[in-house]
């Protein structure tokens, strides 16, 4: 197994696979002066284009444009990385290359799409829809039947209440609630969170 990108997210990535008992091979990232380091005594092997193509890979990166631009772009076997302290019902779908961190709670029939962030002790309740290259982040509260469009970032500490939909590429600002749906591509923040 292999991680793209050594950054700080990387980092949460292995401890998170470490912890479920995984092996990673190396870390590749296009930072030369990370390259020939290590991250918890996995080495930084060389830039992302140098990455075996037969290997089981993550992206631990945290733009979710980035995570989008190197999945489609690379044809590499997308694995799960799931914490052993997240509690997931079996009903769950999760999408490729996702990450599930310690302590996240997802609930019955909520479907994760591919390459998404499910971050520290996040909760996604019954029925929720995040899409392909979201990003929940820490301690975020999404309600039953919310769904979460394609590339969006719900900030840390945010709720979401039940049946809303926040569109694709939307951000929720930390701490933020959403009480009615976010438009794509739109910038919300506070209580209850406004456009701006």
């Amino acid at each position: 197994m292999i991680i793209l990108g050594a950054g700080g997210h990387a980092k949460v990535v292995i401890a998170a696979a470490h912890a479920a008992g995984m092996n990673i091979d190396g870390i590749y990232d296009d930072s030369p002066e990370k390259q020939g380091a290590d991250i918890f005594g996995v080495p930084i092997l060389g830039p992302i284009s140098s990455a075996p193509t037969d290997a089981e890979a993550v992206i631990a990166i945290g733009s979710n444009a980035v995570r989008a631009e190197l999945a489609n772009r690379l044809n590499l076997n997308w694995t799960t990385i799931i914490h052993p302290t997240a509690w997931v019902h079996e009903s769950v779908e999760i999408g490729p290359g996702t990450v599930i961190f310690a302590g996240a709670v997802i609930q019955p029939d909520a479907k994760i799409g591919r390459h998404a962030i499910i971050n520290t002790c996040a909760s996604v309740d019954h029925d929720c829809i995040v899409g392909a290259f979201a990003q929940i982040s820490p301690g975020v509260a999404l309600a039953g039947s919310v769904n979460i469009g394609q590339g969006a970032f719900i900030g840390t500490g945010a709720s979401i209440i039940p049946g809303v939909s926040i569109g694709s590429g939307a951000v929720l600002g930390a701490g933020g609630v959403a009480t009615r749906d976010l438009p794509a591509n739109s910038l919300a923040v506070g209580v209850p969170a406004k456009v701006i």
